[in-house]
């Protein structure tokens, strides 16, 4: 397994080793083992999710605040995402920095978004099923939403118009409205 750092240290990209030939093909997909070591941290996963989504739709930005603050490592098995993951812990200095990963199905590719974090993605390919490994059970009373479009965060989506948004996420509130981190 490869570990890529990306501009924000607490942010990480999971790629395997992919052994493939005229059958098919095989990787290691998780280990707790290389996982733990890669975030400096013993991590325990709760709850896993999956969804399905056409192109165009943007999910997010969405994270819990404490105490069921959820970190996620999130994977594109079908199709192609723009993942994003925006810090929002006031006392980080990257505070407000975005990173943005391509994840498909192709590239195999995982990130590890960590507490503290808002998550989005926008689905590029015809569809696309996300999975994703929280550290967190869902808590819809310490949910909160970002905008995906915020001007203050100037996040560089790969769309011309429009995504397709639930009402929630067309209704989040601005970064600097939002109940962010300490």
């Amino acid at each position: 397994m490869n570990v890529i750092k990306t501009d924000i240290p607490d942010v990480l990209i999971f790629e395997p080793k992919v052994f493939g030939d005229d059958r098919g093909f095989f990787f290691e997909s998780f280990s707790q083992r290389v996982f733990d070591e890669a975030v400096g941290r013993k991590v325990e996963f709760v709850q896993d999710n999956h969804s399905k989504s056409s192109k165009g739709v943007l999910r997010g930005l969405h994270y819990q605040r404490d105490p069921f603050a959820q970190g996620k490592l999130v994977r594109c098995v079908v199709g192609e995402v723009f993942d994003v993951a925006v810090d929002i812990r006031k006392s980080s200095p990257n505070f407000g920095q975005w990173v943005g990963v391509h994840l498909s199905e192709q590239n195999k590719r995982q990130l590890w978004i960590p507490e503290g974090f808002a998550h989005g993605f926008l689905v590029l390919s015809e569809t696309a099923e996300f999975l994703y490994k929280a550290t967190n059970y869902y808590a819809p009373q310490s949910e909160g939403s970002i905008i995906w479009n915020d001007p203050e965060l100037e996040i560089e989506w790969p769309i011309t118009g429009a995504p397709d948004l639930s009402a929630k996420d067309a209704s989040a509130l601005s970064f600097s409205l939002a109940e962010l981190y300490e």
